[in-house]
């Protein structure tokens, strides 16, 4: 049961898992939270706070006590990395303290130190191994334990005995503190802070009460068409007592709410000023703040015939999970099903709109607005931030993903000319490549590429075939996928000898550039050679009847030709013959692709040509054949 309440999970979550030595648990809840207070004081948190609750042994699949939270981070990931860097600072702190961490990815720390993981780690083996101590990463190894169902409670204690030979190397710890380092100082770097007008009420809300801009900002973005009524009727708060106060935004609530459109309705009294002066950017985000509030304490009370969206949602996932198992609604079965959904949607995914709703009108009760003085402060306040970081250039995006990702090493320079792509693309297909991907060096290899080597054809017994994986990589790399041994040269020969559609049959030389005659040769440990044949019959007859179809069509005049060459022997019985260039039209065929790309986004061509290394400065021509 618990398994499909589970899956339907909102997926912006963190999960962390705390294991205190300290054997009174609740005290050690209460060291935790004070070193929790002064590291998060003042940050705003874009959905839920980071927040613990004792879990006794046999919760969560775990036999030991330890403290368990959830935190929905929504569409900031930088609460996600603020809560990594808090459980660092708290192991740090806070002596055998050891804490575990994933999110809807897994083991995310891994991820984020992809390129620094030893061979053995994988998906499979490393869940579970990943645990937070004295401020840094530990993994257990698959040397340490090479179980796949590795227990947490092993893990623990091998990370509290062992932890020199656990703690991970320094390019993984360095990886993650690149994300965690300067928290919690860094985070007033991700504020905005703008001048808007809004009703008196809200302005002496976010003075007691900061934080309550994210969800503010939040239910007016998710607003659906019961929000829309209540933000019709402004009851709890009107337009009349507007003030112009500061706020305090997160980058990530403030690129939000800038970004929705909104007219507020005119028998609200909520009037805007014209579009092009000055302060009608200030007047319509106060409108769209208070029209959060508004929403906000409007769903704290029930609504009538019908429970919270959040919930609907939440059943509709389990129907279509099913995980009533088609039991009648009303019925004992139906109504238990019900009974523990609810349950666990109240201690995981209950949404706290309603609760802030409701904390919004008990501060209003207590609260006592000086308009007046709210608007004395009006003189005083210092000029917004510019938020011109909304807006970046290419040059800038492609300077904060080489800052983020780095320029990975390649095999080809990092600017090319289009007339050199056809010759890379040939060594491109040279390279060993797995279901995983293609291997060269700078993708996770040491020294030269492992090039494959040219498919041949053994004299004797044993031959190589399409699919051999060689002895050197069976004992080399146990752990590692077989590679594919995949011979470019058959490969475009055999597909040039389907373009060439003019040629008569009697000129298919199966035992000439087409390496054809391979597939017979390399199956002769399981054909005879009467098989053989029929299958090089079999072939040439597929082929004729190809020729015949293609022959009647103009698909030959689309591709590029070579230009013709004088030979003695060859094509004596064909006028003019010029065989399809393969590279020309593959040339021709990336390039015009590359340029319909537009610098919009990626496409094919980049995509192909961006791990290969090759980089075009400037965009070909429309004609590119000729540019080259």
């Amino acid at each position: 049961m618990a398994g499909v309440l589970e899956d339907v999970r909102a997926e912006d979550f963190i999960e962390y898992f705390l294991f205190p030595q300290h054997n009174d648990i609740n005290l050690a809840l209460k060291e935790i939270n004070l070193t929790v207070e002064k590291f998060t004081k003042d940050y705003i948190w874009h959905k839920d706070p980071f927040f613990l609750k004792i879990a006794a042994s046999g919760e969560n699949g775990l036999g030991v006590p330890h403290l368990h939270g959830v935190t929905h981070f929504g569409d900031n990931i930088e609460d996600e990395w603020f809560i990594v860097a808090l459980l660092l600072n708290l192991t740090l702190r806070i002596p055998g303290l050891i804490a575990r961490v994933e999110d809807s990815d897994g083991e995310f720390l891994l991820i984020e130190a992809a390129d620094f993981l030893p061979k053995w780690a994988s998906p499979e083996i490393c869940g579970k191994r990943v645990y937070i101590s004295d401020g840094s990463i530990h993994i257990v190894s698959e040397n340490d334990n090479k179980s796949q169902n590795i227990s947490v409670e092993s893990c623990l204690q091998l990370v509290h005995k062992q932890s020199k030979l656990t703690r991970a190397s320094d390019d993984i710890q360095n990886a993650i503190q690149a994300r965690t380092k300067g928290y919690p100082e860094k985070a007033s770097k991700n504020l905005h802070f703008t001048n808007v007008y809004v009703p008196a009420t809200v302005a002496a809300l976010l003075e007691v009460k900061p934080q309550l801009i994210a969800p503010a900002t939040i239910a007016f973005c998710d607003r659906d068409l019961i929000d829309s009524k209540a933000c019709r009727a402004m009851r709890f708060f009107p337009p009349e007592t507007r003030v112009l106060t500061r706020v305090a935004f997160t980058r990530c609530l403030y690129a939000a709410l800038v970004r929705q459109r909104f007219t507020p309705d005119r028998r609200t009294g909520w009037s805007l000023p014209p579009f092009n002066t000055p302060e009608f950017a200030s007047h319509e985000l106060g409108a769209k703040l208070a029209s959060g509030f508004e929403i906000l304490v409007a769903r704290a009370k029930p609504r009538p015939g019908e429970d919270s969206r959040a919930w609907q949602l939440y059943v509709d996932k389990l129907k279509s999970r099913g995980y009533f198992q088609g039991l009648l609604e009303g019925s004992k079965g139906h109504s238990q099903k019900l009974h523990e959904a609810k349950q666990y949607f109240a201690e995981h995914g209950a949404e706290a709109g309603e609760a802030v709703g409701e904390s919004i009108l008990a501060l209003l009760s207590n609260m006592d607005v000086d308009v007046e003085k709210l608007k004395a402060n009006e003189k005083s306040l210092p000029q917004p931030d510019s938020d011109s970081w909304l807006e970046i250039t290419p040059e800038e995006l492609d300077e904060m993903l080489k800052d983020r990702y780095g320029t990975e090493r390649s095999n080809f320079p990092a600017s090319s000319h289009p007339s050199q792509i056809p010759g890379q693309l040939n060594k491109f297909l040279e390279q060993m490549s797995s279901f995983e991907g293609v291997e060269f060096a700078g993708n996770g290899g040491n020294g030269s590429p492992p090039v494959r080597p040219k498919r041949g054809v053994k004299k004797g017994k044993n031959k190589t075939t399409s699919m051999d994986i060689s002895d050197n990589e069976q004992t080399d790399s146990p752990s590692r996928a077989p590679k594919v041994d995949f011979n470019p040269d058959a490969f475009a020969c055999a597909v040039q000898n389907i373009l060439d559609f003019a040629l008569p049959d009697d000129n298919w030389d199966l035992e000439s550039g087409s390496d054809m005659s391979s597939i017979g040769e390399e199956h002769d440990d399981e054909m005879d050679e009467t098989k053989v044949g029929k299958v090089d019959k079999t072939i040439k007859k597929y082929m004729a009847q190809m020729d015949a179809e293609l022959a009647k069509t103009t698909i030959g005049e689309s591709f590029e030709k070579s230009k013709p060459e004088v030979h003695e022997d060859s094509f004596d019985d064909i006028e003019d013959f010029r065989p399809v260039d393969i590279d020309l039209n593959a040339l021709k065929n990336v390039l015009a692709s590359y340029q319909s790309e537009l610098g919009v986004g990626p496409g094919p061509a980049s995509s192909l040509l961006g791990p290969m290394g090759v980089h075009l400065e400037t965009m070909p021509s429309k004609d590119s054949k000729e540019s080259i």
